[in-house]
């Protein structure tokens, strides 16, 4: 069962020579369980210091984040996150890279090479399984990343701007991949991108960051990507689409 977020009068700030440097505004955000939430905004304006704390990498200096219910005082298992870069265990094939959450959690060799086996499947990358991770293009791996997360399981997805250094066309099949991956299996998705037009593909919602220090200056909710008669090639298609892209882009802007 996926779990809710929660971030109540949360700020930041680094400290710094001269004084401290606030990094996010007050930020008061609830995301509903299942719901794919991307998050835009201008380079430096905080979005991946939020996605750091939801994560329990770091702490805000004020404010509170739960998830499901329990503040956020750490990393957890409920949460998982795919950074922009895979980071991939070379020394293992793709399977057992797959594989390593549940051995941590103790589920047996079988059972856990299993699980590695359904998540590879289901990224698409079943004939890859014995590859090491050099063997891969950037974009199996970072779909082996992402099947990496899901094998552990996570209430909570969260993703750092993880197609930012792929083709174009490698980019849009993801997209659409990690569409069916929501769709199929029901987990709470925070999205960061830099991309205005991935941010309204994939989001059932769409926030967007001030510069610095970081607010919520717009917070759409978005039809498309929930709609599973739609294909991708109909969903940038729609006037509704290019509607809501400029909406996005005019209060990244702003």
């Amino acid at each position: 069962m996926s779990k809710g977020i929660a971030v109540a009068g949360l700020e930041h700030a680094f400290p710094a020579r001269g004084g401290a440097v606030a990094a996010l505004g007050r930020i008061d955000l609830d995301i509903a369980p299942g719901e794919l939430v991307t998050l835009a905004g201008p380079s430096g304006c905080g979005k991946t210091t939020l996605l750091r704390m939801i994560a329990g990498f770091a702490s805000p200096s004020t404010g509170s984040i739960t998830v499901g219910g329990v503040p956020v005082t750490g990393p957890g298992v409920e949460r998982g996150v795919v950074f922009q870069q895979p980071n991939l265990y070379p020394w293992l094939d793709v399977r057992r890279n797959v594989a390593l959450g549940p051995r941590l959690r103790g589920v047996g060799r079988a059972e856990r090479l299993a699980i590695a086996d359904r998540y590879l499947d289901l990224v698409g990358l079943g004939d890859a399984a014995d590859r090491r991770p050099y063997e891969l293009s950037g974009g199996m791996q970072q779909r082996a990343q992402i099947a990496r997360v899901l094998a552990g399981d996570p209430e909570v997805i969260l993703m750092d701007e993880p197609y930012g250094a792929l083709d174009a066309l490698t980019r849009e099949r993801l997209q659409g991949e990690l569409l069916s991956l929501w769709r199929a299996t029901g987990k709470t998705i925070l999205f960061i991108t830099h991309s205005v037009d991935e941010a309204v593909f994939l989001g059932s919602r769409v926030l967007v960051m001030s510069p610095r220090p970081g607010r919520i200056v717009l917070d759409e909710l978005v039809p498309f990507s929930a709609d599973p008669d739609l294909a991708p090639d109909e969903i940038r298609a729609l006037p509704k689409f290019g509607a809501t892209a400029a909406r996005v882009r005019a209060a990244i802007a702003h």
